[in-house]
């Protein structure tokens, strides 16, 4: 097992090392052996589904509703199953660095591919396992044919790292939204290329690199990890769900809309996570730990927020524009700067922050030859630069 800890500490490392060339280089290397590791899922599947074709039988949700209803604690099964239908959420938080267009139509392929080989492993476990103990086969390898089972661990081995990467860029574009919420502290962001929602983060890549390792080595097991992430998830879509309904219902004003979707969802993801809640106590109370100090810092930084807001005034510069000239052409007050540089909040050259004006004439008036009130916006446009000056005060 300690060899084992190690390769994937190895692994790790090397794929947040890799962040820092941006997901276009990437996902060059990535992209043909994920379409080799779908391509073989489908490949797979179909060269078995004439083991029993019964197995087109599961396309009815009658056999679904018979299993919960009737199977021995067959409700807590879908506990079991539940990391089957995650993945998407990743791909959808990934919209800024791959498109639109691409998330469309590769989801419509790796749902092909893998409804293709489920089938199939459905129909060769019929055929060979019906009525017996499957014990430590697992069908997916079981399937594959002997001389080309190493090359399938490779393949799978490899996926698996793949699919890591579109948690990493999405959580890039989390963060980064965070900080233009004022949610999150100021931290560097950089663009590798030049598209626009392509970004990476170096101080989240590596919290991120040193977090996973300290959770490999903590849990050394993936039975433990497994469970962590599958009671995250439902969380997860559980508040997807919360924020869709609350925005069609108070900005769509679409009540019938967002009642449907309350009903559909609320009602699928509220069983996942009644038969998830066992899983608490085997490693997901740590994604609860994590939420909770992600929650605090969010939280710490609002309250900032609020508190900067609710003491932050701005007034008509008119107002000051005679004092100011006053206090430029009185020579009995010294000289403070020939440039004086205000950073300021307001982001109008009809309004001041009242704090600057403040500065300049309270107490021990500050003279200057030019008065700069600086605003800084960020932009979402790569290596954008630029800067324009309108003159309050004419000379």
């Amino acid at each position: 097992q300690n060899t084992i800890v190690i390769i994937v500490i190895g692994i790790i490392s090397l794929l947040f090392f890799m962040q820092q060339f941006g997901t276009t280089t990437i996902g060059k290397l990535f992209g043909p052996i994920m379409g080799i590791w779908f391509g073989m899922l489908a490949v797979l599947g179909v060269a078995h589904l004439s083991d029993d074709l019964s197995i087109f039988k599961a396309l009815s949700p009658h056999y679904a509703v018979e299993l919960l209803a009737h199977y021995p604690k067959g409700f807590w099964i879908l506990g079991a199953v539940f990391l089957c239908t995650t993945g998407a959420e990743a791909m959808y938080s990934d919209l800024g660095h791959c498109g639109k267009s691409n998330i469309r139509l590769g989801w419509g392929f790796v749902k092909i591919c893998l409804l293709l080989s489920y089938f199939g492993q459905g129909a060769w476990l019929l055929s060979e396992y019906q009525g017996n103990v499957l014990g430590e086969v697992i069908p997916f390898f079981s399937i594959i044919p002997q001389a080309l089972l190493i090359f399938g661990v490779v393949i799978a081995t490899m996926a698996t790292i793949i699919a890591s990467q579109a948690l990493i860029s999405g959580t890039f574009t989390l963060v980064n939204e965070a900080m233009k919420l004022k949610l999150w502290p100021a931290t560097r962001v950089r663009y590798p290329s030049q598209v626009k929602g392509q970004i990476y983060i170096p101080a989240i890549n590596w919290i991120l690199m040193f977090g996973s390792i300290l959770v490999v080595l903590y849990f050394r097991a993936s039975d433990s990890m497994q469970a962590a992430y599958g009671l995250a998830i439902t969380f997860d879509m559980l508040m997807t769900t919360s924020l869709l309904v609350y925005y069609f219902s108070l900005y769509k004003k679409s009540t019938f809309r967002s009642l449907g979707l309350a009903v559909i969802f609320f009602t699928l993801e509220g069983m996942f996570l009644v038969s998830n809640l066992n899983k608490f106590q085997h490693g997901g109370w740590f994604s609860f730990l994590m939420a909770a100090i992600l929650f605090w810092v969010l939280f710490i930084q609002l309250r900032a927020r609020m508190l900067r807001t609710r003491h932050t005034e701005f007034v008509d510069l008119k107002h000051y524009e005679d004092m100011i000239r006053d206090l430029q052409a009185d020579t009995t007050v010294p000289k403070e700067a020939t440039n004086l540089v205000y950073l300021a909040v307001a982001d109008s050259k009809r309004y001041i922050d009242s704090n600057i004006i403040y500065s300049i004439f309270r107490k021990r008036p500050k003279r200057a030859d030019v008065y700069w009130f600086l605003h800084v916006d960020t932009v979402d446009n790569p290596f954008t630069s630029k800067y324009s000056v309108d003159t309050i005060i004419p000379k």
